[in-house]
């Protein structure tokens, strides 16, 4: 009996031997990576329990980003993405053993977990350029929404499980035990991006120019398009408001829900099971007609689920309304990138996806600190109270532009 046509989609990326040894190998890494961030949260708590240290070790990861992201699509645009991500993800390797190291040692302090961190932010854009690059050079054109909603369905997978997984190993062994599994999960992912075999792309028809007249050639490009621009600008608002209650976990598991490491894990995990269901629901629709209404509709919900989440001091609900964050925040940025990615040319693709990039982890680093500060003297609920409020008003105003991006950014 065939099957239905959404699984024939999502079943048929994986049928790509590239695609599955660059998801194979990552997909471990991932869960690793989110139970090493879980323990970087709850080490940074431990170590100050300051909202201001919440936020500026989540902007140490982030906020590189911000300064690199457009460099860093272009050098991809000029280079071999995979080449690229193999350096940085054994960059990656390497601090999770150092941070293994300092911590099981017992010499961890703030200024340390700083560092680490910053360094970590600076080798992220070239490795998440370089991701975004690779994935769609896997299968082909007509493939594009699914494997791309089949990438987020396995990163948000990993917010899930390793959360989950970081509640479990914290009590038992300590932090240190979530920068150790994390080096191994690091060793696997070298392993399959090792193994993959794809020829280098043709740069030979690209305009020569510098770094700075590329990322202003991207920024041009952006700037004029239709559909790219009002999305870019939607997402740049739930980065900067939104998207810092992920960073902010650990001071609402410790102060407004009075719980410990394992309520921090539940929270977490909540938020990734919700945006792992957003994107395996988006890689089923196999296609991107009517993801842009998808989108927008999204912005009302993340703002409504923020108004939800700090309404509550019971954790379970918290948790509830942490999936419906993660549901509604991943409908857009997925949806977002599902679009982008279709609607752009090859030869511009890293430097766009660095843009994006530059948005999804870079603009949360201010957000980060902005709200970290403000929370520091309003306190976590009003701060995020705030946010919602102006997250829903600028989802309100870009409704009625929905058909013009759709036009300029569904391709069916």
């Amino acid at each position: 009996m065939a099957l239905p046509a959404p699984l024939q989609s999502l079943f048929r990326v994986w049928s790509y031997p590239n695609f599955a040894l660059f998801m194979g190998g990552m997909g471990p890494s991932l869960v690793t990576l989110w139970m090493q961030r879980v323990g970087v949260g709850w080490l940074t708590w431990e170590l100050t329990h300051s909202p201001v240290w919440l936020g500026a070790v989540a902007a140490a990861d982030l906020g590189p980003m911000l300064l690199l992201g457009p460099f860093a699509g272009a050098i991809t645009d000029r280079g071999n993405p995979l080449r690229q991500n193999r350096i940085a993800q054994t960059f990656f390797l390497l601090q999770a053993a150092v941070l293994a190291t300092v911590t099981l040692a017992g010499w961890a302090t703030i200024e340390i977990l700083f560092s680490l961190s910053l360094l970590s932010g600076c080798m992220q854009p070239f490795a998440t350029t370089a991701r975004h690059a690779i994935v769609p050079s896997t299968i082909p054109h007509d493939a594009f929404a699914t494997a791309i909603a089949t990438d987020s369905a396995l990163f948000n997978g990993s917010r899930f499980v390793g959360p989950a997984l970081a509640g479990l190993l914290i009590p038992a062994v300590g932090v240190g035990g979530t920068f150790v599994v994390h080096t191994f999960g690091c060793a696997v992912f070298v392993t399959g991006l090792c193994l993959m075999r794809m020829e280098p792309p043709d740069r030979s028809q690209r305009r020569r120019g510098n770094l700075v007249g590329d990322v202003i050639e991207s920024l041009a490009y952006v700037r004029r398009h239709a559909g790219i621009a009002p999305l870019f600008l939607l997402m740049s608002v739930l980065a900067m408001f939104i998207r810092p209650i992920q960073d902010m976990l650990p001071g609402f598991a410790g102060s407004v829900l009075a719980s410990d490491a394992v309520g921090l894990a539940w929270l977490t995990s909540g938020m990734g099971i919700g945006a792992m269901i957003s994107a395996v629901s988006i890689a089923m629709r196999g296609s991107t007609a009517g993801l842009t209404r998808n989108v927008l509709l999204g912005t009302m919900g993340v703002a409504l689920s923020a108004i939800g989440f700090i309404a509550t001091e019971i954790l379970w609900v918290s948790v509830a309304f942490s999936a419906l964050i993660g549901f509604t925040f991943n409908s857009v940025t997925t949806g977002t990138q599902t679009l982008v990615q279709s609607a752009i040319d090859n030869n511009l693709r890293g430097r766009i996806m660095g843009l994006y990039t530059l948005i999804y982890r870079g603009v949360p680093a201010l957000g980060a600190l902005a709200v970290g500060g403000l929370a520091e003297t309003l306190g976590l609920r009003l701060t995020f109270a705030i946010s919602a409020t102006v997250a829903l008003i600028a989802g309100s105003v870009m409704m009625p532009r929905l058909r013009t991006i759709a036009a300029a950014v569904e391709r069916g």
